[in-house]
């Protein structure tokens, strides 16, 4: 935490993780997080995961793999010591192709760090489905 975050300031502190981000700063990244960080991934629940060395494994592989990469906060609500925040992830991979993320965090900061986190990031998908084919692949058939 800088001299800048107020402690009891929940925003400030994913304020301060999206500017440690836009930097491409891993270690004032990794600061953000508590040590006993959770994440929980709900949509995808074998992927959430506890510990700050985590975090940094999975954000040092990203910064690499994305060196241009931008981190936009969309909007914001900040409710007690959680912040829900919509996010746009973009960049180029150094494959060349497009790295696209949009989604939510619901971030809760304690004592100026992130102690948890429910994460719904996923990849821009630019297909043609139309919403019709949508709710059909989601629901399944339906009888006549």
């Amino acid at each position: 935490m800088t001299a800048d975050t107020p402690m009891n300031d929940p925003l400030a502190t994913v304020l301060r993780l999206q500017r440690a981000t836009n930097d491409h700063d891993l270690a004032a990244l990794s600061a953000c997080f508590a040590e006993d960080y959770v994440n929980e991934t709900p949509v995808h629940p074998t992927r959430g995961f506890i510990g700050r060395e985590q975090v940094r494994k999975n954000w040092g592989r990203i910064l690499a793999a994305v060196p241009d990469l931008r981190s936009a906060m969309v909007s914001s609500v900040v409710s007690g010591d959680a912040v829900w925040a919509e996010w746009a992830w973009s960049g180029t991979r150094r494959d060349g192709q497009a790295h696209d993320m949009r989604g939510i965090t619901i971030t809760t900061v304690r004592r100026g760090v992130i102690t948890a986190a429910r994460f719904y990031m996923e990849p821009v998908v630019r297909d043609d489905v139309g919403i019709d084919t949508a709710v059909e692949q989601a629901t399944g058939p339906v009888p006549a």
